[in-house]
């Protein structure tokens, strides 16, 4: 950065010249530089969440690293960035959906809890004794009024709705590839299974890779559950290995 610019992102409520908050721009280059990758898809009866799972040291405990979070009975979310940040903010994010679920007598929405969350990461850019978290949240559930939601919240407060979305070094080209897919559709079409594989088709393209059941982290709202019946209330569970196995077969075979 310039000497001149440099000088407006020692704090983090000052606009530069050009009406920049530098702080919140760092906050969004803490999402790509964690380098994990997570897309969601909106399907015709479920919601996906996909991130990568990458274990940094062959001595931690692979159970113990997650970007794949339930926060409450029928929302979840994949957290994409920072994962202190990302801890940090899925701690809210339930205390928040279990105060609504106590004040009002049923589950917080989806869009309600993305509002939320989203209000709370802007009065972070607001502040001078908070830093925004590094943290791209993508919720999905689904409602009992509006069917699958998926939404996401950046730093900066901004939150919308998306049919697909993707977080991370590879977001631009995730997005194209769903661009590409879903064009003129309403959502993605098929079965639950077929919305989690082209999840993991848009993720394995963008990055070259192709992935083993130990690398994906997968979370679904609407699905069937592992045993094969159906929940009476759309529940946000995550995938077992063995589950998101068969899923990998299924794509090896297409091809």
């Amino acid at each position: 950065m310039s000497s001149s610019a440099s000088a407006y992102d020692r704090h983090i409520t000052i606009f530069s010249d050009q009406g920049r908050l530098y702080q919140v721009e760092y906050a969004f280059k803490a999402i790509t530089a964690a380098n994990i990758t997570s897309v969601g898809v909106r399907g015709k009866s479920c919601s996906v969440v996909i991130s990568q799972k990458k274990v940094p040291d062959k001595l931690i405990d692979p159970s113990s690293v997650s970007y794949v979070y339930k926060l409450s009975p029928s929302v979840g979310c994949v957290m994409t960035g920072s994962i202190a940040d990302a801890r940090a903010s899925v701690a809210r994010a339930r205390g928040e959906a279990a105060e609504f679920r106590y004040k009002y007598g049923y589950e917080m929405p989806c869009d309600v809890l993305a509002k939320r969350l989203a209000n709370i990461s802007q009065v972070y850019t607001q502040r001078a004794y908070m830093r925004p978290l590094g943290v791209a949240i993508t919720l999905a559930s689904v409602d009992s009024e509006y069917g699958p939601q998926l939404y996401k919240c950046d730093p900066a407060g901004y939150y919308v709705g998306y049919k697909a979305t993707a977080s991370g070094p590879k977001a631009q080209e995730a997005l194209n590839f769903f661009e590409k897919k879903l064009k003129n559709k309403e959502a993605a079409e098929g079965t639950w299974q077929e919305v989690v594989e082209l999840g993991i088709t848009a993720l394995s393209t963008v990055l070259s890779v192709d992935f083993k059941k130990g690398e994906l982290e997968i979370g679904i709202a609407g699905g069937s559950r592992s045993d094969g019946t159906e929940p009476t209330e759309p529940e946000f569970r995550s995938l077992t290995e063995d589950e998101i196995d068969e899923r990998l077969q299924a794509i090896a075979e297409k091809d």
